[in-house]
């Protein structure tokens, strides 16, 4: 991947939001479906299984709205500061594709791009991916004669203090929806997406610094934050549960399953009402959607538990200035 310290004044700089993609209605599902499992040979009819989640919400998902609320967020924001930096939005899995938004790019007259993935986190799909995602954009335009901007992805961004803080303010928030006589009382989970544990353990050589491990560090600091710090625990003993999983049943991913942990949890008798955060997303895309506000939903209410979930932060002023922040130093 192409980078540049971005000394060149003269040099036409831009933002570019780079996202998974997602479809706009039923007859895009299949295609954005193939597009993600591209190479794993799953038959069509499978595939049209898998997209049920998408065709019970008329077959949009909602995670372009939401990365173009982030961008308009951006927009007035840097309109704000007088800055002179465009915004563009690309993704890997459907329109706007990234090898089509760098080519406009590269239309306008822009030479220089900081990249801004939707990911807070390191290891292959957090990361490495996406810069993968950015190296075959500057490869499309070579492919097609133009001479490709340099791109900068910014580092992942789960350790920023405005991405904790943020989510800590929204956990708070959530808290105040419980009913007052229980509010005390509640326990706190957190969530995030599972990958299987050999991918989590070859992301890093260090725990700590693997993805799993990102995640506990977040999490715990996220905690410290909140109203639950004052519970009296020293943040190390923080309720994580993963989500999401796919793939062969043989293959071990990321455990204990949220729907698992509760009914494993309330079964032992713990029956405190539960504020739920879904820490590894910025978003309320399909997964949090789905996951969290149908089926992990659904379980609590089977087993008699009140749950209520925080929102993500990424519509939030906090987020924006995140990513302006992260941004290098000539657009502050």
């Amino acid at each position: 991947m192409a980078e540049s310290g971005m000394s060149d004044t003269t040099a036409r700089r831009a933002l570019l939001v780079l996202s998974f993609g997602g479809p706009e209605k039923e007859e895009d599902v299949v295609p954005f479906l193939e597009n993600v499992t591209r190479g794993r040979g799953i038959p069509r009819e499978r595939l049209a299984e898998v997209g049920e989640h998408y065709y019970r919400f008329g077959g949009k998902s909602p995670i372009n709205d939401q990365n173009l609320e982030i961008i308009d967020h951006l927009r007035a924001e840097i309109d704000a500061r007088g800055l002179d930096l465009p915004v563009y939005f690309g993704n890997r899995n459907w329109e706007p594709y990234v090898e089509d938004t760098t080519k406009q790019m590269v239309a306008d007259g822009i030479t220089e791009v900081v990249v801004f993935a939707t990911s807070a986190w390191g290891g292959y799909s957090g990361d490495i991916q996406y810069r993968e995602d950015i190296e075959r954009a500057l490869q499309s335009c070579r492919d097609a004669g133009l001479t490709p901007p340099t791109m900068t992805k910014i580092r992942p961004f789960h350790d920023h203090p405005l991405f904790l803080s943020s989510f800590a303010r929204l956990v708070d928030a959530a808290r105040q929806e419980l009913p007052a006589d229980v509010r005390e009382d509640a326990r706190l989970l957190f969530t995030a997406h599972s990958v299987p544990v050999s991918a989590d353990e070859t992301s890093s050589s260090d725990s700590t610094h693997r993805y799993s491990g990102q995640v506990l560090t977040a999490a715990r600091e996220v905690r410290e934050q909140t109203s639950f710090a004052a519970d009296g625990a020293d943040g190390t003993d923080v309720e994580l549960v993963w989500q999401s999983r796919s793939g062969p049943p043989h293959i071990p991913w990321l455990d204990p399953d949220i729907c698992d942990h509760l009914e494993e949890t309330v079964g032992a008798g713990d029956r405190r009402p539960i504020v739920l955060v879904p820490i590894g997303f910025i978003s309320d895309h399909m997964e949090v959607m789905w996951d969290l506000d149908n089926e992990a939903a659904e379980t609590a209410a089977e087993l008699g538990i009140t749950m209520v979930r925080a929102a993500t932060p990424g519509p939030t002023p906090e987020f924006t200035e995140m990513i302006l922040d992260l941004v290098p130093d000539q657009v502050n």
